[in-house]
């Protein structure tokens, strides 16, 4: 299992490993009746203390996704609700699964460029700009271009999860998406760390999001490592 982040953008602990067990049984890492290691063994493999482990083995209990069966153990249950912050981010490692993070490395309120679809309904967009990792591995770069008329983002409140960020501090949830996935070159902003070099042909999302309104309130791009990740999209 993978360690938790504690960086500033992070999502408070528990949620992480709720979210990461959630997307390794989403990926079949995790299959129905499988007996979960002991808590204080877990605990110890991902850092953290054993109060915040039963508070993410509670939050998977809730959803039908875990029982907990006193004097055995933990075990895995399928049936319940997949329901997670990441439920739209459909990149995963090619083993499967992966807890998403992200490094934070540009954000601008400016005028939409004219080689930007319509979305919205602003002259101006928040953009930004993301290094996005599955667990320790980077995966992608992304640019994110929040319709201006949504709100101001402020970059300190930023968290992991942009969807998150806009229920918790601008007010509306993502409701719907449309992706678009095909190849496309990395952007020349994209950091050295990235593993593919800018004008390499890679894989590329293009994503359309939806609120309340008729209108798309958020456009993004994301050029993704097919060496590393692959886009997943599960039909129940």
């Amino acid at each position: 299992m993978q360690t938790a982040s504690q960086s500033s953008s992070a999502l408070p602990l528990y949620v992480q490993i709720s979210e990461l067990l959630i997307r390794d049984i989403a990926a079949g890492r995790l299959i129905d009746g499988e007996r979960l290691p002991p808590e204080r063994e877990m605990a110890e493999e991902l850092g953290i203390s054993i109060g915040t482990l039963r508070k993410a083995l509670a939050d998977l209990t809730e959803k039908g996704l875990l029982e907990r069966i006193q004097g055995s153990g933990n075990y895995i249950r399928q049936g319940g609700t997949n329901e997670s912050i990441y439920a739209m981010f459909r990149l995963e490692l090619l083993s499967g699964g992966g807890l998403p993070r992200a490094d934070i490395l540009e954000v601008t309120r400016i005028e939409k460029p004219d080689d930007l679809p319509e979305f919205g309904t602003s002259p101006e967009g928040t953009r930004i700009r993301r290094l996005r990792y599955l667990n320790d591995v980077i995966i992608a770069v992304e640019e994110i271009w929040l319709d201006g008329d949504s709100g101001f983002v402020k970059p300190d409140l930023l968290s992991d999860s942009l969807y998150r960020f806009y229920q918790k501090q601008l007010g509306f949830w993502i409701s719907r998406a449309e992706d678009r996935v095909t190849i496309g070159k990395v952007p020349d902003w994209a950091p050295e760390t990235f593993s593919k070099m800018p004008g390499t042909i890679t894989g590329y999302i293009e994503r359309f999001s939806w609120a309340d309104r008729s209108n798309p309130v958020e456009y993004s791009r994301t050029w993704f490592d097919t060496d590393k990740a692959h886009y997943v999209q599960r039909l129940k």
